[in-house]
């Protein structure tokens, strides 16, 4: 007994050794994809505010600014608070949303509806407390308050992806800037043309991975996470040794009262120290949660504050240096050394906003509230790590179009600070309802949470809306071209599931059709792709059988459900049961949006016969193999809506939008691996 226990003990004791190095091994790799946009700020920051006639206090008070919002948003808000609202892994405003409608009836496609217990998919039922709270009520009444719900949400993803086109333009074009310091005649024009080549060989390594560039990248990040605050805390021995006193708060007080509405208008600058924090919680799923608080408590916040520090330092005895606030306080013999740093970390730190951009593509594509588009997973051991070759290059055009645009770092960092502060913002609306309907957490608590955070990311949104006519209209303009895309699609998808069950095919008309005149049942093993509801089966089938005149011996109506969770465990995955008529059956197989749905060959046919001998009887699986040997197809029916003269006009835009975009995003079957000698398409038009 006593050997027994030793043993347990030791084996937890490595497993606990174990998951400490694992963390710290991934603690490391966030520095090359987490973090790069936020501690590659200091690049951009000082030059990036429209200063005239600093002062001592005035650099004081913008130090005690910066130092106070790293620490309330960083370290309070993302690394103790946030990164606990994972959904199974996963981070980002749309997975609290995912997380919020699994506790609670508040999602609006009828599509991601949760199965009952009859279809043996009860794993995934919203955890649903036994006394909903009177804010839950509410929301799962009202429809507006549903839909809000939703559109704040798809802004809070658009808002990341437009940060994730002007992280790496205004970070390599910051760098890439010290050049114009030694030397004077190098031309703009020839800074943005470096710049937006550097970005392009970035965009082309995506393909490889995460995992890849970030043990690539990682060093990179690591020397100038480590040199810059050296340099700092020189700069706070030579120039002001006494810049620490600026952490008092009252300096922000006296700030604001000398500078007033110019103080105030500041605040657009001094927001982008902050610039990437949405990334160590929209990356979650490419590390974990124990290893980005790691490395942000024991590197990030430390090497940040200590560089802001040695930067006010020199401003003060220099306040007229500010337009060039990083290369000015770095000491000339190490100049060319922290410039080639500064150049390869900016451009690392543009993979941050990249990787998320990957991330919430991901998410929205699998629910289905954006159109297909490719999905690579690129690692075999972390599910989260995904490229999408589309989004990259879409990316990588907007953010040459960024630099070659706009040229100017003061007139991205006007766009940039837009973006930055309203995802946070949306993430903190978001964070207080995940704490109201599902932590519970007391009312008193959360308001300790929610106004102090609105009323300090509101004034940040406040000040930088005053910049939306000198560059900040780009994000508005990026979310409002991606938020349509997502309503015009969502739109189409509900008018499709709407017409489904005004027309549906009940399995008492699937008898009656299969038992008509002239059908007969042909060899063979058919998946029917169908998105099929409780007791009916789509239009599509009927079309089929009246103009084919044939079945397959054995048909099986097959559905892909993604479901509102990050990951179904395997043995829920896959759920089959019989539909009336002999040899068919439906079945559905779950998955979440961090699952992969790539199969290999016959994979897809094996594990449903597999699920379908477990189901049925020795005789009836005999058939079932029978009529796999004998051929397997795949059948898709394709609805396509018809707009005509008559189409009222909303719906003839919209729908003609959604038909536009459902012609060109790819098809579910070649996402399956399918072979396409299997693959069968039957057509079906209905008025709009």
């Amino acid at each position: 007994m006593v050997i027994v226990s030793m043993d347990v003990e030791a084996g937890q004791k490595d497993k606990d050794k174990k998951g400490v190095s694992q963390d710290l091994i991934l603690a490391y790799k966030t520095l090359g994809v987490v973090f790069g946009g936020l501690v590659t700020s200091p690049l951009y920051v000082y030059p990036s505010m429209n200063l005239t006639n600093p002062t001592e206090e005035d650099y004081l008070g913008i130090y005690s600014i910066m130092f106070w919002t790293l620490t309330l948003i960083g370290v309070v808000k993302y690394i103790c608070i946030a990164l606990n609202a994972d959904d199974h892994g996963e981070g980002g405003t749309f997975a609290m949303y995912s997380l919020l409608c699994q506790h609670a009836n508040i999602g609006i496609l009828p599509s991601k509806k949760i199965y009952t217990e009859e279809e043996n998919l009860t794993s995934i039922r919203p955890v649903v407390a036994a006394r909903p709270g009177r804010l839950r009520r509410f929301i799962e009444r009202s429809i507006i308050a549903r839909r809000l719900l939703l559109l704040t949400a798809i802004l809070g993803m658009c808002m990341l992806i437009g940060d994730g086109i002007l992280t790496p333009a205004i970070s390599v074009l910051s760098a890439i800037d010290g050049l114009r310091g030694p030397f004077p005649s190098v031309s703009k024009p020839a800074v943005e043309g470096l710049s937006a080549a550097i970005l392009v060989g970035l965009f082309l390594l995506q393909k490889y991975g995460t995992s890849k560039v970030s043990f690539m990248f990682s060093p990179i990040m690591a020397a100038w996470t480590f040199t810059t605050p050296v340099i700092g805390v020189y700069s706070i021995w030579r120039y002001y040794p006494g810049i620490f006193k600026a952490i008092s708060p009252h300096y922000i007080v006296r700030f604001f009262m000398t500078n007033q509405t110019r103080g105030w208008q500041l605040l657009g600058g001094t927001v982008l120290c902050i610039t990437g924090a949405e990334a160590m919680f929209a990356d979650l799923g490419h590390f974990s949660k124990r290893s980005i608080q790691i490395a942000f408590l024991s590197s990030i916040y430390p090497s940040l504050v200590l560089t802001y520090a040695g930067q006010t330092a020199y401003l003060i005895n220099n306040v007229d240096d500010f337009s060039d606030g990083f290369y000015k306080f770095v000491p000339r013999p190490v100049y060319w050394p922290m410039f080639i740093i500064a150049t390869l970390a900016a451009i690392v730190a543009s993979q941050s906003l990249i990787s998320a951009t990957f991330s919430v593509i991901k998410q929205s594509v699998v629910l289905d509230y954006f159109p297909r588009v490719k999905v690579v997973h690129t690692s075999k051991n972390k599910e989260g790590e995904v490229y999408s070759p589309e989004t990259n290059y879409m990316l990588m055009l907007l953010c040459v179009g960024v630099i070659l645009g706009f040229g100017d770092g003061k007139d991205i960092g006007n766009a940039f600070g837009v973006v930055v502060i309203l995802v946070m913002l949306i993430t903190t609306i978001l964070l207080t309802l995940v704490m109201l309907i599902i932590w519970g957490t007391h009312v008193v608590l959360v308001a300790l949470y929610f106004v102090p955070f609105v009323l300090l990311e509101g004034t940040y949104v406040s000040a930088v809306c005053t910049k939306i006519l000198r560059g900040g209209w780009l994000p508005f303009a990026v979310s409002v071209a991606l938020a349509m895309v997502m309503f015009g699609w969502y739109y189409g998808r509900q008018r499709k599931t709407e017409y489904e069950a005004a027309n549906k095919v009940t399995f008492e008309l699937l008898g009656e059709l299969l038992a008509g005149p002239g059908v007969h049942r042909v060899p063979g093993l058919c998946f029917f792709y169908s998105n099929k509801q409780d007791g009916w089966l789509t239009p599509v089938l009927a079309h089929y059988i009246r103009n084919m005149r044939s079945l397959h011996e054995v048909t099986v109506f097959l559905t892909l459900r993604y479901v509102l969770v990050a990951k179904v465990d395997a043995k829920d995955r896959v759920a089959v049961r019989r539909l009336g008529p002999t040899g068919v059956y439906g079945c559905t197989i779950q998955y979440g949006y961090a699952d992969v749905i790539d199969f290999e060959e016959d994979d897809l046919a094996g594990q449903v016969v597999s699920a379908l001998r477990e189901h049925v009887g020795a005789e009836e699986g005999a058939g079932v193999e029978e009529a796999r040997a004998a051929g397997v197809v795949h059948v898709r029916g394709k609805m396509r809506f018809h707009v005509g003269k008559d189409t009222r006009l909303f719906d003839r835009v919209l729908l003609g939008f959604y038909e536009f975009l459902h012609s060109t995003c790819r098809s579910a079957l070649p996402a399956l691996g399918i072979p396409l000698q299997q693959r069968v398409e039957v057509g079906m038009l209905y008025e709009a």
